[in-house]
């Protein structure tokens, strides 16, 4: 064998191999490129192909120094092309063509042996331009990286607080000050401020490699100026994107996001990713449409097709959908899971469009479905955070019924639909609002989930910011060149009396008061709270719902926003550290509304502008919430909430604080800083058995000895 290679004019051995160069049949797992005793082992599925070649290059040449077409049945076990290399150095790229002869005529594959395709299982990958266009290929990496003995937190399921956030955008613009703005070290320099808010878990919008195609039928003027900015369109499940390492030569992209969580796990922080194994970027089959990987290796096996015409079944709303819950790519799905959780240290996973894992191959909707199940109970994942979008682009709603529940948190959209809904004054709302307080058992309870499987929030990535939610009620979305008609036109947000920009003083004031309710009512209801990175500084997008393509100053945090918003940036830091303070804030059960042998009084009551008689009615936009504190799972102070959603002021009659202890009020939204939240141990006490709730705004009380 090696005779033969070096025989062949397109291969130049001697200058990335030893003499003792050899090529051995190899093995079928473990899939991808794996060193051993005997070289490195190279193995990739495809059943559908009759030949496979390996394609060997020097980092960054545009020509490869060896392509190497392997023979059945020496190279091929089942369904699985393998072979070892031995003599080859540390540093290469590499990629696979396929090809099935007699070309076929069954419309499902689509084999060009022309095209290099990426290994689904490359740990890094490079682009390299070539005749004109970039060529993504593995890369060989080679990492002993020092963990430093430094573990994992494991913060407790009801303590987390999650943080929404971007790499590159979080310290991209020039006001983060930091030395390597938009990367993996960047985020290293932020972790003081991180601590200092007192989140306790980030969790990265996607940071595998990602193709940076907009979506093609935007503006062609705009096309070259907008990139996929979110990273919501992968090529690579297990590749740390490139781009946003400081330093992406050789693949050392994975030792920089190694750094990355050790640093933040040294800081007592979690790394959740936002993962995306519903769609992929090589689109539905266009000709516009790019090839990368899975569409040439072996595209029946990884998409759903429609038998009859080969076209891509589409829940995503992205051209195509994966095939998840096919054995090869269901396994594809799981070693990228154990790979992150165990390589790569992360705490957990956001999953996108989770609905999709639930469909079968032809699209229908499973009971059962294998890979939920599998991920929910396969033990490399035990300790790790699961958290479904539990909906699809094509109409599954699955929140309160995601499979395999005990697992499983969700994204709680009725959470942020009627928190929403309620701060704006719609009517009816008031007996929504009260079940969103408590932890929405009613979406939970019945499947044996707990208060905290709730994962809260007002704004995320996708649609309005805060600040945007109280100052738009219309999208604008221009700038994304698809005429405005991107990004959902339902925001259930009120401008306060002015659409967008103003200098209207009353209408700030209100802005202002309702950012902070929404903050409020996110941070005391029960379950697992999310803040949207920069919601705390008052960042904007100008009234974009739908960034996903800006890599410029409408999506990057503009830090200068801190000073300018000194006290939403104080409030929402002692908001969060009221909760982290108060376990009657964080409960492990739901509530049942009733006494116990611990206490007789109630562990949560509902109150109106009445204490014990609440108005559920249709027209009521006013609520109190009075919870006991020695129901909390550690004893603690009694928290009574107060919120008026109305144009009017209304004077809420209190009820008593357990025996002993008088109320001090923590939060009034309706006074300006510094008065609308008080310093722990500062709180000035409630000298009346009533409050005043002024119109649109909320007051919170605890109970002092």
């Amino acid at each position: 064998m090696p005779s033969r290679l070096a025989s062949d004019p397109r291969v130049r051995l001697s200058l990335y191999t030893k003499p003792d160069f050899a090529v051995r049949p190899g093995k079928p797992l473990p899939l991808g490129l794996t060193p051993s005793r005997h070289g490195h082992n190279f193995a990739i599925v495809s059943r559908h192909a009759t030949a496979a070649t390996l394609v060997l290059y020097a980092i960054g040449d545009p020509d490869p120094f060896l392509e190497l077409p392997l023979e059945p049945p020496h190279f091929r076990t089942g369904d699985v092309w393998h072979v070892c290399l031995s003599g080859l150095e540390n540093g290469f790229e590499y990629g696979w063509r396929f090809d099935r002869r007699p070309a076929p005529r069954d419309h499902r594959h689509r084999y060009d042996p022309s095209q290099v395709l990426l290994d689904p299982y490359a740990r890094a990958i490079n682009s390299v331009p070539v005749d004109g266009r970039s060529q993504k290929r593995g890369v060989h990496v080679w990492s002993d990286f020092d963990w430093q003995l430094v573990r994992p937190p494991r913060v407790p399921a009801p303590d987390k607080i999650v943080y929404e956030m971007h790499v590159r955008g979080f310290t991209r613009h020039p006001s983060s000050g930091a030395a390597h703005p938009g990367t993996y070290r960047g985020l290293i320099e932020t972790i003081p401020y991180l601590k200092e808010l007192g989140i306790t878990t980030v969790e990265l919008l996607p940071v595998y490699e990602k193709d940076d195609a907009v979506n093609p039928d935007i503006e062609p003027a705009l096309r070259d100026t907008l990139t996929n900015f979110w990273g919501y369109n992968p090529i690579g499940f297990f590749a740390p994107h490139a781009a946003y390492a400081a330093d992406d030569r050789h693949g050392r992209q994975v030792e920089e996001f190694k750094l990355l969580v050790r640093e933040l796990h040294r800081a007592g922080l979690e790394v959740i990713l936002d993962v995306v194994f519903n769609h992929t970027a090589e689109g539905g089959g266009l000709p516009r449409d790019r090839t990368f990987s899975f569409r040439g290796i072996d595209n029946s096996i990884y998409y759903m097709l429609d038998p009859k015409t080969g076209k891509y079944r589409d829940y995503t709303g992205c051209g195509n959908t994966l095939n998840c819950n096919h054995p090869v790519v269901r396994e594809l799905v799981l070693d990228a899971l154990r790979y992150w959780g165990s390589n790569m240290g992360v705490d957990g996973f956001r999953f996108d469009l989770a609905a999709v894992l639930s469909r079968g191959r032809d699209g229908n909707v499973l009971a059962d479905p294998p890979l939920i199940e599998t991920i929910a109970d396969d033990p490399v994942l035990a300790d790790l955070t699961l958290i479904a979008e539990a909906w699809d682009a094509a109409g599954l709603y699955q929140v309160g019924t995601f499979p395999a529940w005990g697992r499983w948190c969700e994204w709680n959209g009725p959470f942020r639909d009627d928190v929403r809904r309620f701060v704006r004054g719609d009517l009816g709302m008031v007996p929504a609002l009260a079940s969103r307080l408590a932890g929405s058992s009613d979406i939970y309870q019945a499947s044996g989930r707990k208060p905290y499987h709730s994962i809260n929030f007002v704004t995320c990535h996708d649609g309005f910011t805060l600040h945007d939610l109280v100052s738009f009620e219309h999208k604008r979305n221009e700038p994304n060149g698809e005429q405005n008609r991107d990004g959902t036109g339902d925001n259930l947000s009120w401008n306060c009396g002015a659409e967008g920009p103003t200098d209207d003083p009353q209408v700030l004031a209100l802005r202002r008061q309702q950012v902070r309710n929404l903050l409020t009512l996110l941070f005391v209801s029960q379950g697992t709270p999310m803040l949207l990175a920069g919601d705390e500084l008052g960042r904007t997008q100008r009234g974009n719902n739908n960034a996903y393509c800006h890599d410029n100053d409408l999506s990057w945090i503009d830090w200068r926003l801190k000073d300018e918003n000194a006290d939403l940036h104080r409030f929402t830091r002692l908001l969060i550290a009221f909760r982290r303070a108060h376990p009657v804030l964080r409960r492990t059960e739901f509530f049942t509304g009733q006494g116990t042998t611990r206490s007789p009084r109630p562990d949560v009551s509902w109150h109106g502008v009445k204490a014990n008689a609440p108005d559920f009615s249709h027209h009521s936009r006013a609520l109190a919430m009075h919870l006991a504190g020695e129901h909390a799972p550690t004893p603690d102070d009694d928290v009574y909430l107060a919120v008026n959603a109305s144009k009017d002021e209304l004077r809420f009659e209190l009820p008593p604080p357990a025996p002993g202890t008088y109320w001090v009020r923590v939060i009034d939204t309706a006074r300006p800083g510094p008065d609308d939240i008080a310093e722990p141990g500062q709180e000035p006490p409630v000298p009346a058995r009533t409050i005043h709730v002024a119109p649109h705004s909320a007051v919170v009380l605890r109970s002092r000895l």
